[in-house]
């Protein structure tokens, strides 16, 4: 499905990546963590020097020793150096970023705005900051481009799209009935799991079994409600919280489920979306941010799923009864499924975009008392 090619070395320079403290942990799997890991393999096989700076910490919302421990990677870091900054770990502290900006040529990596998540107000602002301050500014989606530069009155200029790639996934069976349904997502609040279970709730009348998948501890308190709202329902027996998979394992919760949900309030890409579509399975959405141009159109022109406004339980409920209850609508939305499955894109070309990126940024210099670019 996806052909594998090499990229070419554009130019020598290394590239320094700075990284959530939790990237490869297993127990909080997310979209961000895939693609950061995901573009250092491809920018290293490329034969890139790739040097890696893991940051732990309660990112975007760090403590002080977190905080210390950032300020002291990028000061370490000689100047002129290109450095990408994941923008969950850099977009929260301005005061360390910033300053570092005027020596360093800094790219910022948001897979998500801060004004996206829930947290205190001054985020949104501290976001701007950081992003202003950057030389360069990359997101996962045109929508989120769209949106930084209006939200925060960026430079149209200084912003690129790097979309992500996707894994090549062995096909999913499908069971024929529809009933088995599938939701990967972070158990917090901007995923809709509450939404989610409201609607199954109102369609109980119809067979059908929902799987849970995602990390738990991200908010354990909103995981707890959730759980609450499955007994609430009394759907104890058909929704199953299985928490964070991956590999092997989430690869089978993939191959039992025959649609994939995916009721988020905000998403900036839904990389969720691309590894149904690799595995061939239809996906019910919300049209939020960037998932319905992740979603996309077979060949034909055909949807391979179904997108409901955000929000909207009534709607969610709705489009879930005509899933269950339309044979024929199953039926054409997998064969799209299996179309546009052949047309997704692959991590080589997000990792060339992202090394064009820094390879043409310029790094300031001291010059006396002040900066002037490096020519």
């Amino acid at each position: 499905m996806h052909a594998v090619t090499a990229l070419r070395e554009i130019h020598p320079r290394d590239i320094h990546i700075v990284l959530p403290g939790d990237v490869d942990d297993p127990s909080v799997p997310s979209g961000g963590n895939v693609y950061d890991r995901r573009v250092c393999e491809r920018l290293a096989a490329a034969g890139r020097t790739v040097r890696e700076t893991a940051v732990p910490g309660a990112w975007p919302l760090p403590d002080g020793t977190a905080r210390d421990a950032l300020a002291r990677a990028l000061a370490a870091l000689p100047d002129g150096s290109a450095v990408l900054l994941d923008g969950l770990v850099a977009c929260g502290v301005p005061e360390v970023v910033v300053p570092e900006a005027r020596r360093l040529a800094l790219a910022v990596l948001v897979h998500l705005p801060l004004a996206d998540e829930p947290g205190p107000s001054d985020l949104d602002e501290r976001e701007r900051a950081t992003l202003r301050a950057a030389a360069a500014v990359v997101t996962t989606s045109p929508w989120a481009s769209r949106r930084l530069i209006r939200h925060h009155g960026l430079d149209p200029a200084r912003l690129h799209v790097a979309e992500p790639g996707t894994d090549p996934a062995p096909l999913a069976p499908s069971g024929g009935e529809g009933t088995r349904l599938l939701c990967v997502a972070s158990l917090t609040p901007r995923k809709g799991h509450d939404l989610l279970v409201e609607a199954l709730a109102t369609v109980s009348d119809r067979p059908w079994t929902c799987e849970f998948v995602g990390p738990l501890r991200r908010d354990r308190a909103h995981a707890d409600r959730i759980a609450g709202l499955v007994r609430e329902y009394g759907l104890g027996r058909r929704v199953h919280v299985a928490g964070p998979l991956g590999g092997a394992a989430l690869d089978e919760a993939y191959a039992a489920a025959d649609l994939v949900v995916l009721p988020s309030r905000a998403e900036t890409y839904g990389m969720v979306v691309a590894e149904a579509l690799a595995r061939g399975l239809p996906v019910l959405a919300t049209s939020v941010g960037g998932v319905p141009g992740t979603l996309g159109r077979a060949p034909g022109g055909e949807i391979p799923g179904l997108l409901v406004p955000p929000r909207d339980v009534g709607e969610l409920a709705s489009a879930l009864g005509r899933w269950l209850d339309d044979a024929e609508l199953r039926h054409r939305l997998r064969g799209a499924a299996l179309a546009r499955r052949e047309t997704l894109p692959a991590w080589d070309g997000t990792a060339r975009r992202l090394a064009a990126v820094l390879d043409g940024l310029r790094a300031p210099v001291a010059d006396g008392p002040g900066l002037r670019e490096a020519r």
